[in-house]
C-alpha cells in the first residue's frame, strides 16, 4: 500500500516510519528490530566516539539485512571522524541534528549517502531543501529531549507549503495509528517516532525508565532548562525538581553542567535521572516488540484512512 510513497522509495523500506536516533538509547538491537519490522532503524551517535559507532554499525549488519541509518549530532567535536566511519561502513542514510550539517554534506553526498536533517522550523526546512538534502524531518515541540517552538500540527502543513521537491517526515507526538494518520493527512510523507520505541522490548534503557514512560501522564511530562536557550522535555521526577529549584536561583546557563543530563543507561536510579520523553507518552500503556508497535500503527492508520491517497503517495 506504500509502494508509491516517496519516502519508502527513497529509503527502500516497507513502511514510512523512521525510528528516532535518540542518543544514549538507539543502538544496534533497537535499530535492527525496527528495520526488520519494515521501518528504518537509526543508530543515535550523540557524543560517541568513532570506535563505538563503528562497532554498533557492524553489530546492526549482523542483525538485519535491511537498510538502517545513523543520526549525527553536529555538536559532537568528533563528527568528522564519525562521517569517515559512516562512509567506510557504507551506511545508506544519515540524519543530522543539533547544528548546521552543511560542512559535512559534500563528503556524504560524494559517497552516495542520503542526507536527512532534523529541523524545528519551516525556514530551516526550506533552506535544507535548497542545500540539496534528500528529505527533511520537521520536528514539533511535542517531542522528547531538546525542543523547538512550533507544534507538529502547525509545523507540518506549513513545511509542506514551503518544501516542494523532497519528502517531509513529521516528528513530535507521533506514537500510534491515529497520530501517524494525522501526520499523513497534514501533508507528511512519513513519520519519525522516538518516544514510542522507548517502550519497546528491544530498547536498551532500564526497566525503570520504561515503566516511567508507560506510567507517565500528560501532566507529568514537563520542560526544564528554558533559561539556557536549550529547553528539554522529560518526565517529572526528583531530578526535574532539583533542576527547577536551580532555575529559581536564576543561574547563568554556563553554571549548569551538561553531565547532569545523563541517566538513560541501566542500573541508574530513574528518579534521579533525566528521563527524556515526548508528550505522547501519556497515551503509551504497554511494552511490546518493535514489530508489534509498527504493525499496530500501520493497521490502525489504514483503518482510519482507508484507501486515501495519503497512504499511497
Amino acid at each position: 500500500m506504500f509502494s508509491d510513497n516517496k519516502l519508502t522509495k527513497l529509503l527502500n523500506i516497507k513502511y514510512p516510519i523512521i525510528q528516532g536516533g535518540m542518543a544514549g538509547v538507539s543502538e544496534s538491537i533497537l535499530a535492527s528490530a525496527v528495520s526488520n519490522a519494515g521501518g528504518l532503524g537509526v543508530i543515535g551517535s550523540g557524543f560517541a566516539q568513532a570506535s563505538w559507532l563503528e562497532g554498533e554499525i557492524k553489530k546492526t549488519k549482523t542483525l538485519t539485512d535491511k537498510p538502517f541509518g545513523v543520526n549525527l549530532l553536529m555538536q559532537n567535536p568528533k563528527v568528522v571522524d564519525l562521517v569517515k566511519v559512516i562512509i567506510n561502513q557504507k551506511v545508506q542514510v544519515v540524519f543530522t541534528g543539533g547544528g548546521n550539517p552543511l560542512p559535512i554534506m559534500s563528503r556524504l553526498r560524494q559517497s552516495g549517502v542520503k542526507i536527512i536533517p532534523v529541523v524545528p522550523c519551516v525556514r530551516l526546512a526550506a533552506k535544507m531543501e535548497q542545500s540539496g538534502v534528500d528529505a527533511v524531518v520537521v520536528e514539533g515541540l511535542e517531542s522528547g529531549g531538546h525542543i523547538g517552538e512550533s507544534t507538529t500540527m502547525c509545523l507540518v502543513p506549513q513545511a509542506k507549503q514551503a518544501v516542494k521537491s523532497i519528502p517531509i517526515i513529521a516528528a513530535g507526538g507521533i506514537c500510534d495509528g491515529q497520530t501517524f494518520a494525522a501526520a499523513l493527512v497534514l501533508g507528511a510523507d512519513g513519520a519519525q517516532v522516538g518516544t514510542r520505541f522507548l517502550a519497546a522490548i528491544e530498547c536498551q534503557i532500564s526497566e525503570s525508565y520504561k515503566k516511567a514512560v508507560i506510567n507517565a501522564t500528560d501532566e507529568n511530562i514537563v520542560v526544564v532548562a528554558r533559561f539556557t536557550g536549550h529547553p528539554v522535555r522529560m518526565i517529572k521526577n526528583k531530578f526535574v525538581e532539583s533542576m527547577r529549584q536551580l532555575e529559581e536561583n536564576n543561574p547563568f546557563p554556563g553554571e549548569i553542567k551538561s553531565e547532569r543530563f545523563v541517566g538513560n543507561k541501566g542500573g541508574v536510579n530513574a528518579d534521579l535521572s533525566a528521563l527524556l520523553c515526548g508528550t505522547c507518552a501519556g497515551g503509551i500503556r504497554k511494552i511490546v516488540p518493535c514489530a508489534e508497535i509498527i504493525e499496530e500503527m500501520i493497521n490502525d492508520a489504514k483503518r482510519l484512512l482507508g484507501s486515501s491517497a495519503k497512504l499511497m503517495k
